[in-house]
């Protein structure tokens, strides 16, 4: 038998620093969900012996089972060298250890960096809560996928290493968890600022009979340098504007700029309370709030605002025969090249780094393969937002006026 060929499953667990000594020691490799019986953690054991209902990682083992192919046999006890399935788990991961110890190996190599994300979305009403837990089992048994909610897009995306690898993963979701998914090209968290400084004047006054409502503020309206994010001021004396109304004034403002005149968030911007005035009777929380929002209406559009787009730092790494052709596919994406240099312990080949638009990398991995012959790949990460005027900032304003 091929057994006879291999090392001793001692002889392995020494190579792997994994001490012998008669205590239960096991290693997860594969983490899987199967009907009816939920999770399963695949295991290696080094040493002792693992037997259901067993104590591992604080958590107590609720099944254990030899797996041929697709059917689970279940089993009382397994010794070393064998490779068991353990039930209900839920806190023990892909990688860690499992004794008396446990965590996780810092050996065990960390997870694929995700490059393509699709946006997916249940098809049937009521399964939001269903497609995010098969969404959790999915990244469970495969850590190269990752979700995540996007706050600024209200979009729940689905990270892969390509477009077969989601396509796969949304199938699954289909065959498997019985969820029907859309996927679509994710949204770009776009945002805007402004270039200019305005002061705007915002009154709100309605009498409806009893109480009516009023308030009154002026704004200062500033940018800020990119990065800043926002600030707000006032600089109110002698209580022109009571300091209880103060509060609901910056929620007013920070209400508008969740979507400002171009219809993204707006970002570095100082806004300062400078003045106003107040009524005993008729002033409120919701009237200041609401003469703040007017203020920021009616001002946003005088202080010349301007989309900014984010822009990620790329490192392709492709063989040295294609780096060129890499440039140049960059720059048709309007990348910016910065460099390119050999790849450290990778003979032949080159590291290509560039700033690249985040709506220019939804397909870059697809390209990048098809050029190398499916070798090439790259890392990124966000590093700034960049003003876009013209024609492309004209295009992504009324496409996103038209969404509503």
């Amino acid at each position: 038998a091929l057994r006879h060929d291999a090392p001793d499953p001692s002889v392995t667990a020494a190579r792997l620093g994994i001490t012998v000594d008669g205590q239960p020691k096991g290693h997860v490799f594969k983490t899987t969900h199967v009907p009816h019986l939920g999770k399963l953690s695949l295991v290696r054991v080094w040493s002792g012996i693992f037997g259901d209902g067993m104590i591992a990682n604080g958590e107590r083992v609720g099944g254990l089972f030899h797996l041929m192919g697709g059917t689970q046999t279940k089993a009382a006890r397994a010794g070393i060298g064998a490779v068991v399935a353990l039930g209900r788990l839920d806190s023990v991961a892909t990688g860690d250890h499992i004794g008396p110890n446990g965590g996780s190996d810092p050996a065990w190599p960390p997870p694929l960096v995700p490059l393509m994300a699709v946006a997916v979305e249940a098809v049937r009403k009521g399964d939001d809560v269903k497609l995010s837990g098969g969404l959790q089992r999915l990244t469970e048994e495969d850590p190269s996928l990752k979700y995540e909610f996007n706050a600024d897009l209200r979009q729940l995306l689905l990270w892969g290493q390509g477009d077969v690898h989601l396509q796969v993963a949304v199938d699954r979701l289909r065959s498997r968890y019985n969820i029907e998914a859309m996927a679509e090209r994710p949204q770009v968290s776009y945002k805007e600022t402004i270039r200019r400084s305005v002061s705007q004047h915002g009154r709100h006054k309605r009498q409806t009979g009893g109480h009516g409502q009023f308030g009154d503020v002026h704004l200062t309206i500033e940018p800020l340098f990119r990065g800043a994010g926002f600030t707000f001021v006032d600089t109110i004396i002698g209580g022109v504007v009571p300091r209880q109304y103060i509060p609901a004034v910056e929620e007013g403002v920070q209400d508008y700029l969740q979507r400002g005149s171009l219809g993204f968030p707006v970002v570095d911007i100082k806004v300062t309370l400078t003045d106003g005035s107040y009524h005993v009777v008729d002033s409120s929380d919701m009237a200041f709030k609401t003469a703040a929002q007017i203020a920021m209406r009616e001002g946003m559009p005088k202080c010349e605002p301007v989309l900014l787009e984010p822009i990620t730092a790329v490192e392709v790494s492709i063989p040295s025969d294609h780096t060129s052709r890499a440039q140049r596919m960059l720059s048709q994406r309007r990348g910016q090249i910065l460099g390119f240099d050999h790849k450290a312990g990778w003979k032949g080949w080159d590291m290509v780094q560039a700033y690249l638009p985040q709506s220019e990398m939804h397909d870059l991995i697809i390209e990048l393969r098809s050029m190398t012959m499916g070798v090439g790949t790259f890392s990124w990460r966000f590093d700034h937002l960049q003003e876009l005027g013209g024609k492309p900032a004209e295009a992504i304003v009324r496409a996103r006026a038209e969404e509503t």
